[in-house]
């Protein structure tokens, strides 16, 4: 059976699992989310249920039926009930623990599992065969009375459990009577008893994540949509530094055999700043101010304000790009990349994004950290990178690799960096720094404008040089570059609409890239049409193409990258935080105002 990307996302913002429709985790790395996958199979190329499938830690129910799986409410704490074909029931519970304990945020490399019966008389085989290396299934083991040890590269993980280890050793199939607690964490003797300390685990992780999802400020309309995206997109926090990966994943393609195999797990500057916009839509500040902290120090160490597309977890520049020879990829389509090249690529939009996540930390009183002087100074290095190369070249926010070109979207977040830049300054009371700034956004504007319109075909172009069509010109309206009712903008969007729209789905683009022509359609420039539509008053379309695109979500109810226009079957990289914001921003455009239920 070949893997698909209906995937249930555990986590605790420091490590993660992706957990299949069978309970299988097969996707999940160790210490953080861009480090080696303990949990492979999913880029394995093997069936998960074979015999010499490795990668995995699966809970094989004997003559399995049926599988039922749902979030505990408003967590990322998974229950999968398994029922076999007699009716003995089991049910799984799966977790990353994470509370406040000793006054501060417990999230340890820790990954638990309980098993309870249900009915009848059950029986296991459980196969936990993690991989070190990127796919080397020779993971020494040692064990003792209540554990098993696993020696990893460059650390070692100890399985705790009140289970017979023997059985557990040899996969010897066995009847489950009692609850059963499992423990997969740092290699260091598990204090107290698992079970109790167990079940308090549980009982504090879900409160900690009702407690956080109680603060969202939901829409009235799709609530149940809203809050698990923004989990979800909490789970691609790296909370230690602030840093938000674009995807928990690597090398899931675009499109079947299309080699458009990148590795998602860094924190992109353009996916981050959309991820902090959506979620501050709903109130969740502490992740924009963990986010701020990690620009900060990404700010400080730039040369010259030079800013790179995107980083490590920790902030590291250099991504080197390699391929992952063991595993033979999703379904068997390699290669699996393990850095990003793109780290080296210019992509000038990034000082859009720089400063347009930073620019609320002048204005909102909420935060613990105001921005001050000190903040806006660090600021204008990077505006003065965002003017001198904004009608520059760059390989644009789709990452072209062979060619560059004087792209719109940039040279159009390049023109917010300023803008926004200005109004820093007025809310700093610097009034000639706000001038500065506010006279070169609009020499900026001018450029912008007389370069990328194209009178004979009444529309903007996604190049300077070309007459280009590219989803990405949609953004014009949320940059506040260009009004709904401007007719610039109308024969723009009239355009992009029907060139690139193919049923209910939005294409990039549809000329040939460094990979050929694309195939699948990407799901976030659809929630940038939805989201222009209503603005433009076309609110009964906008609705309708947004049930639309959430009926496409898995189980789980995420979305990844991309989506094949003809069989709605989901490609790319998963959850993909870019689709994840179109979900939450939509739904909050679009839902009735609460006062309507009075």
């Amino acid at each position: 059976m070949n893997p698909t990307l209906d995937l249930w996302p555990i986590g605790n913002c420091q490590v993660s699992a992706l957990i299949d429709t069978s309970a299988r985790f097969i996707w999940g790395c160790v210490p953080r989310v861009d480090g080696d996958p303990v949990f492979s199979s999913l880029l394995d190329g093997r069936d998960p249920e074979s015999d010499d499938a490795v990668g995995l830690w699966a809970i094989d129910l004997q003559d399995l039926d049926r599988v039922e799986q749902q979030y505990r409410r408003n967590t990322p704490i998974l229950v999968s009930r398994m029922t076999d074909a007699n009716g003995s029931a089991i049910e799984v519970i799966d977790f990353c623990p994470r509370f406040e304990r000793l006054g501060r945020t417990y999230r340890p490399v820790a990954y638990v599992r309980i098993i309870r019966p249900i009915s009848g008389s059950p029986r296991i085989r459980m196969r936990l065969r993690p991989t070190r290396g990127w796919g080397d299934a020779a993971v020494e083991r040692t064990s003792g009375s209540n554990h098993i040890r696993f020696l990893l590269e460059g650390m070692q993980l100890r399985l705790t459990t009140n289970a017979a280890v023997g059985q557990l050793w040899d996969e010897r199939p066995f009847r489950v009577e009692r609850p059963l607690y499992f423990f997969l964490g740092p290699d260091e003797s598990f204090g107290g008893d698992i079970a109790t300390a167990v079940e308090e685990m549980l009982s504090y992780t879900t409160q900690h994540w009702q407690h956080w999802s109680r603060g969202l400020a939901t829409p009235l309309e799709w609530q149940d949509v809203v809050i698990r995206a923004a989990i979800s997109l909490k789970l691609c926090q790296h909370e230690e530094t602030g840093a938000i990966v674009a995807a928990l994943t690597t090398s899931i393609p675009e499109h079947a055999g299309s080699e458009r195999n990148w590795d998602y797990r860094y924190c992109w500057i353009r996916d981050a700043y959309y991820t902090v916009q959506a979620l501050n839509r709903v109130g969740a500040l502490d992740v924009l101010e963990g986010y701020l902290g990690y620009l900060r120090n990404i700010v400080d160490d730039a040369k010259g304000g030079a800013i790179q597309p995107l980083y490590g977890v920790l902030g590291e520049k250099r991504l080197p790009e390699v391929q992952a020879p063991r595993l033979a990829g999703y379904r068997g389509m390699g290669p699996v990349r393990v850095g990003n090249q793109a780290a080296e690529q210019i992509q000038h939009d990034a000082y859009g994004q720089i400063v347009l996540s930073n620019v609320q930390a002048f204005f909102d009183e909420r935060l613990f950290r105001m921005a001050g002087v000190e903040d806006f100074e660090a600021l204008e290095r990077v505006g003065e990178r965002a003017w001198e190369l904004y009608d520059k070249p760059d390989a644009g926010l789709w990452e072209l690799r062979t060619r560059q070109s004087v792209h719109t979207y940039s040279a159009a977040m390049c023109w917010a960096a300023c803008d926004r830049l200005g109004n820093a300054a007025e809310r700093l009371g610097l009034p000639e720094r706000a001038t500065f700034w506010n006279d070169r956004a609009a020499i900026m504007r001018d450029r912008i404008e007389t370069a990328a319109w194209r009178e004979e075909t009444q529309r903007m172009s996604a190049t300077f040089s070309g007459d280009d069509l590219d989803a990405s010109l949609i953004q014009l309206l949320d940059l506040r570059f260009q009004s709904p009712d401007d007719p610039r903008f109308r024969g723009t969007l009239d355009a992009v609409e029907h060139g690139l729209r193919r049923g209910s789905h939005m294409l990039r683009y549809d000329t040939e890239d460094d990979f050929g022509l694309p195939e699948t359609a990407f799901n976030v420039c659809t929630f940038w049409l939805i989201e222009a539509l209503h603005f433009t008053g076309r609110d009964a379309d906008a609705r309708a193409l947004f049930e639309e695109m959430l009926s496409r979500r898995t189980a789980s109810g995420l979305l990844s990258e991309d989506i094949d226009p003809q069989t709605g079957e989901l490609w790319g990289n998963y959850p993909q935080t870019y689709s994840l914001v179109g979900m939450i921003n939509c739904a909050v455009l679009l839902s009735k105002p609460w006062s309507s239920i009075r």
